[in-house]
């Protein structure tokens, strides 16, 4: 039997992708920076079809995020398996560096973190030898002095893993395929027949990221260049290819002898890129003794025939499908939403027959600040999203509603308040308002539409949709212009604008749901149309 996997297989803002083989069993995990519970875990048998089991840090003591910036806090995890045990190492740039978390089963519970004194840099990943040994592999600044931003090497050290401490001398063992590379990281060590491959990123994570490889018989080194690096990139594509920035590649050996590699990519739309970078799947087979992706083609696919048997998901939280959410009869959130930074205990709370109530913050939509926002990551570039607000108990001063959010200097957001329905656009820390009309229904349904790089929105009052405005340019909501590493995310905010005001005062939502466009899923189609 065989199934198709399509790409991206988990679509939207699931970038820096780590993936590791149990058996019949893959799970992947991807970087998450500021948002809150850190670093989604996926899980498919077949390669194809995936669910997201839940988070590696849903801890306040696990994952510490006060004042971190959007792009900052978590950075590229790698998950491994040992001896009945799952692995996962990350660095936290905000608080604490690189550590360790552990697990038996990858739903979790995740043990505290072990922060590894002396593990300087960011990227790290584990590789447990054939000897029982672990090592630790890293990237830091060249330790002679940087010549140029992103002068790196990427380094090994022996790690001692029930200690969770580094033993032995730091080696530091490649700098890059290329003369005069900047950001050789991402690394992951591998050792197949008499080799160890060590596999990393060049170039930065955008335009020019690509994936590179290097080899040795020892693990230490030295380690012997391959001649045709880079062995994956889109980086020679030109800027109107419809993927882009492919690199940062996790290998993997399926329970049937197959090769095959994750790695990130972004679907650009005119150069803009508002659903972050994504997680890819490609092929490998080996020749001459290194990896060769992709092989005949060349560049990603649109779609994968797998050597698997097909596997229905057990969970709800699939990436890529609809989503629909009637709050007044759930008794729980999904682990795919998110909050920013550390959220407040008391951020929202669930009542049946009544809703998801939001508190709302005294805080303003700025940097590093608290934010009543809980979201799902934009997974197309076409959708509408929709909530419907009570308004009946929304306190005089508040305003709640829905937000197309890539960070608190670039966001859409559609708000209610006394009895108004509001629409502002933020660029570069400037709020600019858009339109505003009555809200006169107890239940008012708000929906934001994305058709690639414009939006529009709506309100029904009472029977009614009725459109406010349209043609909204988002291409400001992009990496490309916004910066950072996130892709946006969508979902619902509440503020209490009333300074004065002591007790809390809460915003209730009764649903949410998150389609796709039809025009979006031939869109997201974009690419090598065939697994040649």
């Amino acid at each position: 039997m065989t199934v198709i996997a399509k790409n991206p297989i988990l679509p939207g803002f699931y970038p820096d992708p780590s993936i590791c083989a149990v058996g019949d069993d893959y799970y992947i995990v991807n970087s998450s920076f500021a948002y809150f519970p850190g670093l989604p875990i996926m899980h498919s048998r077949d390669l194809a079809h995936w669910e997201q089991i839940g988070n590696v840090l849903t801890t306040d003591s696990q994952l510490p995020l006060e004042d971190a910036g959007v792009s900052r806090g978590l950075f590229a995890p790698t998950i491994r398996y040992n001896k009945g045990t799952f692995y996962v190492i990350c660095t936290n740039v905000s608080a604490g560096g690189n550590f360790v978390v552990t697990a038996t089963d990858p739903k979790g519970p995740w043990s505290e973190p072990h922060y590894i004194i002396g593990a300087d840099g960011i990227d790290p990943s584990l590789f447990f030898d054939d000897d029982g040994k672990c090592y630790y592999i890293g990237t830091h600044p060249n330790p002679d002095g940087c010549k140029y931003d992103g002068d790196w090497y990427i380094y090994i050290q022996e790690l001692d893993i029930e200690n969770f401490c580094l033993i032995g001398e730091k080696e530091n063992v490649w700098n890059g395929a290329m003369k005069g590379i900047h950001w050789p990281e991402g690394p992951h060590l591998y050792k197949v027949g008499e080799y160890y491959y060590l596999l990393h990123a060049e170039g930065g994570t955008g335009p020019e990221h690509a994936v590179c490889v290097a080899r040795s018989r020892n693990v230490f080194g030295p380690y012997e260049n391959n001649f045709v690096n880079p062995i994956f990139t889109h980086r020679h594509l030109g800027q109107r290819y419809p993927i882009r920035y492919v690199g940062h590649a996790d290998m993997f050996c399926t329970s049937k002898g197959d090769w095959y590699m994750v790695m990130l990519a972004v679907r650009s739309i005119n150069g803009f890129t508002t659903i972050g970078r994504e997680t890819f799947l490609a092929r490998v087979v080996w020749e001459n003794g290194w990896p060769l992706v992709n092989a005949g083609i060349g560049v990603l696919t649109k779609e994968l025939i797998i050597d698997l048997p097909e596997y229905e998901q057990e969970y709800a939280s699939i990436p890529g499908d609809d989503k629909a959410y009637d709050f007044t009869s759930l008794t729980q959130l999904g682990p795919e939403f998110l909050a920013l930074r550390n959220p407040d205990a008391d951020l929202y709370r669930l009542e049946r027959n009544q809703g998801l109530f939001i508190k709302c913050s005294h805080d303003p939509i700025a940097p590093v600040k608290k934010l009543s926002y809980l979201s799902i990551r934009q997974e197309s570039h076409s959708f509408e999203a929709t909530s419907m607000l009570y308004t009946d108990n929304l306190y005089a001063g508040a305003a709640a509603g829905l937000m197309l959010f890539q960070n608190e200097n670039y966001h859409l957001r559609i708000e209610i308040s006394n009895g108004i329905c509001y629409v502002y656009q933020v660029r570069n820390g400037e709020e600019k308002l858009l339109i505003a009309d009555r809200a006169e229904s107890t239940n008012v349904m708000l929906m934001l539409v994305v058709t690639g790089l414009t939006a529009a929105v709506l309100i029904r009052n009472e029977k009614e949709m009725k459109p406010l405005i349209k043609n909204i340019d988002i291409s400001s909501l992009s990496t490309e212009v916004a910066g950072g590493f996130v892709g946006c995310t969508v979902g619902l905010y509440a503020r209490d604008l009333d300074a004065d005001r002591k007790d809390p005062v809460y915003a209730c939502f009764r649903t949410f749901t998150y389609n796709q466009l039809v025009s979006s899923r031939k869109e997201d189609a974009a690419g090598r149309s065939g697994d040649e």
